[in-house]
C-alpha cells in the first residue's frame, strides 16, 4: 500500500473486525458443543450458551449493541425457528429480544431472508452487513457481524453481534483524524462505513471518481483516499 496513513487505517479496521469475530468464537463453539451434547436439541438447551453470550457482551462492552444465536429452521425439536438474542443497554443487565416468529402473523420476522443469515448459510463463511438502518430495533445505523455454526456438515444457524455504526467510527477516529487528506471506509456496495469528512456520514453513497482505493480482503471493504465524492442519504 503506497500511503502509510491509509495503511494504518486499514490495519485498525482489520483489528476491530477481528476483535468482534474473535469474541463470537466462544458463542459459536458453545452452540456447537450444546448441539452435540443434546440428542433432542431444544430452545431450552440454549440456556447453556448464555454464559458465552453474556461474556461476549462484556468483552465487547461499549462496542456491541447486542449478540446471540439465530437458529436455522428445523434444528430445534420444540420450535421451528428461534433467536436467543440479547441487547446490551449501557447500564442495565442484558435484555432478551422478543420477536414474532409466527409465520401466520403480520409481524412475522423471517430472519432466514436477511443477508446476515442467508450469506453465511450459503457460503459457510463469516459476513458483515451494513451500515443499514435498524428499523426493527434501535432505529440507528448498524453493522451486523455473523459467522456460521455447523456440526458434521449440518448448518445450525449463525452467531452474531450488532455494532452501531457510530461506535465503529468512533473506534477509528484516532487514525482517521491523523490523515491529512480525506479518507473514507466504504463497504462493497459503496456505502460509507466511516470517514474523516462530516459531509459523508455513515450510510451515504460514495462516488469514487479518480480516487485511490485500497481493498481489504475480509470483509470486502475499501479505504478510499481523496475521492471526488457525492453523499446520497439513504431514504
Amino acid at each position: 500500500m503506497s500511503d502509510p496513513q491509509v495503511a494504518h487505517v486499514a490495519e485498525r479496521v482489520h483489528a476491530i473486525v477481528e476483535d468482534v469475530f474473535h469474541a463470537l468464537e466462544d458463542i459459536r463453539t458453545g452452540m456447537e458443543a450444546c448441539y452435540r451434547s443434546h440428542p433432542s436439541f431444544t430452545s431450552g438447551d440454549l440456556a447453556a450458551v448464555r454464559p458465552q453470550i453474556f461474556g461476549c457482551l462484556r468483552r465487547l462492552h461499549g462496542i456491541a449493541a447486542g449478540t446471540g444465536v439465530i437458529v436455522a429452521p428445523g434444528v430445534l425439536a420444540d420450535r421451528p425457528r428461534w433467536l436467543d438474542w440479547w441487547q446490551a443497554p449501557p447500564e442495565d443487565d442484558p435484555i432478551f429480544l422478543d420477536v414474532d416468529l409466527d409465520p401466520e402473523s403480520l409481524d412475522f420476522y423471517d430472519y432466514t431472508a436477511a443477508e446476515w443469515f442467508a450469506v453465511p448459510q450459503r457460503t459457510g463463511r463469516r459476513h458483515v452487513v451494513g451500515p443499514y438502518v435498524d428499523y426493527g430495533g434501535t432505529d440507528t445505523y448498524m453493522l451486523t457481524f455473523t459467522t456460521p455454526a455447523r456440526v458434521d456438515g449440518r448448518f445450525l444457524g449463525v452467531v452474531g453481534a450488532d455494532v452501531r455504526a457510530a461506535r465503529f467510527e468512533a473506534l477509528l477516529l484516532g487514525v482517521l483524524a491523523a490523515c491529512p487528506t480525506q479518507v473514507t471506509l466504504v463497504n462493497a456496495e459503496g456505502r460509507v462505513v466511516a470517514g474523516n469528512s462530516p459531509r459523508l456520514p455513515a450510510g451515504s453513497l460514495l462516488t469514487r471518481e479518480g480516487a485511490e482505493t485500497e481493498r481489504l480482503p475480509d470483509p470486502p471493504w475499501s479505504v478510499v483516499s481523496e475521492a471526488r465524492e457525492r453523499a446520497v442519504k439513504l431514504a
